[in-house]
């Protein structure tokens, strides 16, 4: 019986991939970019082949009520958006959300920092896909002196603990870190969503997860 849904999902998955916007997508990126890694049919291919898996993904987080947070970090035009979009075309908005927040308001600013981030945190048979996130804070804050060096330094001693809380607590949390080429940022619209991603997943205690990513924010 699992085997025959598992099938059933991949003959769903497969007919979904017949529209044509992602084949045309990767063609006018590689006729831009002219340097891709890997040639257009070999990442459609393999593309495809992970979508797939996404949408047996999908199904499982919603029959086992799972909660899972995905975060995306890294500097403009690094990939993040076209990451982003490759995980989300071919899966339902209901189960997948996709978090971008804009600046903070007067009155969040008055908020306690993580209370914005918090009230997108997932429920059961939900994944949530932060476009940036908290990490603003050891980052694009920091640099741009949209914080303090007290809650910056704050910051990332809480963090670690605060993280800790969110996987005790049952959520499912997934650090990437988008690497964009220098070359590539350059040009923000070319093959975005080739880039190379770091991941860093999270074990069980929460304690691993969060400092690799904080060290990596936190370099001058």
């Amino acid at each position: 019986m699992q085997k025959r849904a598992s099938t059933d999902l991949s003959e769903i998955a497969k007919r979904s991939f017949r529209k044509p916007s992602l084949e045309e997508a990767t063609r006018k990126d590689s006729k831009a970019n002219g340097q891709g890694k890997m040639k257009e049919k070999k990442y459609v291919k393999k593309l495809r082949k992970l979508q797939a898996e996404l949408c047996k993904l999908q199904e499982w987080v919603k029959h086992k009520g799972l909660r899972a947070i995905i975060i995306f970090e890294g500097r403009d035009a690094a990939g993040k958006g076209g990451t982003i979009k490759a995980l989300t075309e071919r899966v339902s908005p209901r189960v997948f959300r996709v978090v971008a927040l804009p600046a903070p308001s007067d009155r969040e600013k008055s908020q306690m920092y993580m209370q914005r981030y918090m009230q997108h945190f997932p429920a059961a048979g939900e994944i949530v896909i932060f476009d940036r996130s908290w990490y603003n804070r050891a980052g694009v804050e920091h640099v741009m002196g949209f914080c303090t060096k007290e809650q910056y330094q704050a910051f990332l001693e809480n963090c670690p603990e605060a993280e800790r809380y969110v996987v005790n607590g049952g959520i499912k949390l997934n650090q990437n870190l988008a690497r964009g080429e220098r070359q590539r940022a350059e040009a923000p619209f070319r093959g975005a969503h080739r880039r190379p991603i770091a991941a860093m997943e999270a074990e069980s205690d929460g304690s691993s997860f969060s400092k690799p990513l904080v060290r990596v924010l936190a370099r001058p």
